[in-house]
């Protein structure tokens, strides 16, 4: 080891530990947990950490796969242990969403990529079992137990509108359940909804209201299991309570709900949402309300808050400056009426190339006015978008930096704290957006850098509603200064920032934000100062200034 290299590690602990010390003094007054500011990470299950290698190759799933397209071994286990060090809360992070964890098909396809297994979870055999790839519901529970006490919410990973593909190990979904055909044209609603996303995926009958039974090989394999009784039992209860018919999507519905009142998850993101029509998530929202509501009758002393059951759907090229409608061509639809207080802003990794203040101030105008009462979650890389804001991870602290201070919820992929990299030789399609965790990169300096940066910023925005569901006001151009200010009932949350500053010696205006003599801090180096004349003199070795009063 250089000594260069020596000394830039001391450095970067010494930083490290500065920001340990500051998180443990930040926020005389708990920020209440607000939605519409969340600061989520998202996790592909099966490649973020294997906290248990008995589980990794279940239902014999040992056939040969295109790179990265078969289970590596992730689980609700290699969560846990990243929950209990504490990986999560050093990033600030207040929500964590888990790809579907739900029993996947046994086989796997092969979709022209190589041979692939259900390792995304997006292929259901069974939505009342999990898939024991991702672990066992004693594990969903102390996850979700030992993520409520550190305040942070689980949300879990919905889908409706189709089963997983036929294999010679999976049976098809009788056909009153499910079509196989035709393929959707996307050219209309109708071509979007009626038809199979693609081959070999058979379409749930979302429209339909018939009632039929619970398909025989699922009831097999209930027997084997050894709990067909509870599980009919169980939704003669549903039924009889809810008095919806006994249609594939409520029974589905109801497997999905189940999540909730035995485990007290707290949110779910929708899957394919536009596939169906939004009737369907009018209701889907009304069964978890009720679940979520019952769940905390049964649980008062495990009830984190007031705050509602949280439904953020996937209505894919939906984006902010849509504001409430989406536009099918022929037919424009409101999903924030239909079930959704929020949906994936698909833009946001094209608008993050934009400047701070033009990015910035667009999204609170519209969340202040259009959309007020609902809100958007911003991502700059994903599961399955083949076009991610800085895909070469050459501006990893600009990502952090548009992505965590932005308005709305902030939506980070795993990996994007450690520019893990999103392009990997050999894969084919969507694989290389999902390689394993680079958990061998955090011994590197640079790497370790990236994410203190996030770290800061995350910490930030979680300990300030006010950073993403505030008020944006523009303070100064040059330098560029801007405060946050939200406000609920008695509660008032104000922050100032400044971004792009000189480093060394400041000064700064704090006029109409923070008031002659009180103690404010910088997040970000962790110095503190009294306000004197309407303005902060601080000197501080970074460009960034993230002020809030003590």
């Amino acid at each position: 080891m250089t000594k260069l290299n020596q000394i830039l590690i001391i450095a970067l602990l010494l930083n490290g530990m500065a920001f340990a010390q500051n998180k443990k003094t930040t926020a005389t007054t708990k920020a209440p947990f607000v939605w519409e500011a969340a600061n989520v990470y998202f996790i592909v299950t099966d490649r973020f950490n294997n906290g248990d290698k008995t589980n990794d190759h279940t239902f014999n799933r040992n056939k040969p796969t295109g790179k990265l397209r078969g289970f590596e071994g992730g689980d609700l286990r290699g969560i846990i242990q990243k929950l209990d060090e504490g990986y999560f809360t050093d990033l600030g992070v207040n929500v964590i969403w888990m790809t579907p964890i739900v029993e996947q098909i046994h086989d796997g396809v092969d979709e022209g990529t190589g041979f692939t297994y259900g390792f995304h979870g997006y292929w259901t055999r069974d939505w009342s079992a999990l898939d024991p790839s991702f672990g066992t519901k004693k594990d969903l529970a102390e996850l979700v137990q030992k993520a409520h006490a550190r305040g942070i919410r689980i949300m879990l990973d919905a889908v409706i509108n189709h089963t997983g593909p036929v294999t010679a190990e999976d049976s098809v979904y009788p056909e009153d359940w499910v079509r196989t055909s035709p393929k959707c044209t996307y050219k209309s609603y109708d071509t979007y909804i009626n038809c199979t996303l693609v081959d070999n995926l058979p379409d749930v009958k979302t429209e339909s209201n018939e009632n039929v039974a619970v398909p025989t090989f699922l009831a097999n394999k209930w027997k084997k299991e050894g709990r067909y009784d509870k599980e009919m039992a169980s939704l003669d209860v549903f039924f009889k309570k809810t008095g919806y018919p006994r249609a594939p999507k409520y029974y589905i519905m109801k497997w999905l709900s189940d999540y909730i009142t035995e485990f007290g998850i707290d949110g779910y993101r929708v899957d394919t949402a536009k596939h169906t029509t939004e009737d369907v998530w009018a209701d889907f929202r009304k069964v978890c309300d009720r679940a979520f509501a019952e769940y905390k009758k049964n649980n008062p002393k495990k009830v984190l808050d007031n705050n509602p059951f949280f439904t953020v759907g996937e209505v894919y090229g939906y984006n902010i400056s849509n504001k409430k409608l989406f536009d099918f061509g022929d037919k424009k639809v409101n999903y924030f009426e239909n079930g959704f207080t929020g949906l994936i802003n698909f833009d946001f990794r094209n608008e993050a190339k934009m400047n701070y203040e033009e990015l910035f101030s667009k999204y609170s105008n519209i969340l202040q006015t259009d959309l007020k009462g609902n809100t958007v979650m911003n991502y700059v890389s994903s599961h399955d978008d083949a076009y991610p804001f800085d895909k070469k991870r050459e501006k990893p602290f600009e990502a952090g930096t548009k992505l965590l201070l932005a308005p709305g919820i902030s939506q980070i992929y795993y990996g994007d704290e450690t520019a893990r990299s999103l392009d990997i030789e050999g894969t084919q399609g969507d694989a290389t957006l999902r390689s394993d965790m680079n958990w061998d990169a955090m011994a590197n300096a640079s790497t370790k850098e990236v994410l203190v940066h996030w770290q800061k910023l995350g910490n930030f925005r979680k300990n300030h509603p006010a950073v993403g569901a505030g008020i944006h006001k523009q303070i100064s151009a040059q330098p560029y200064v801007f405060s946050r200010t939200y406000t609920k009932g008695k509660y008032t949350d104000k922050v100032l920032i400044g971004l792009d500053l000189p480093k060394g010696k400041k000064i700064i205006g704090v006029e109409g934000i923070f008031p002659n003599g009180i103690k404010v801090r910088d997040a970000y180096s962790g110095k503190t100062c009294i306000v004197q004349k309407l303005a902060v003199d601080i000197d501080t070795d970074y460009g960034i200034l993230l002020l809030e009063k003590i």
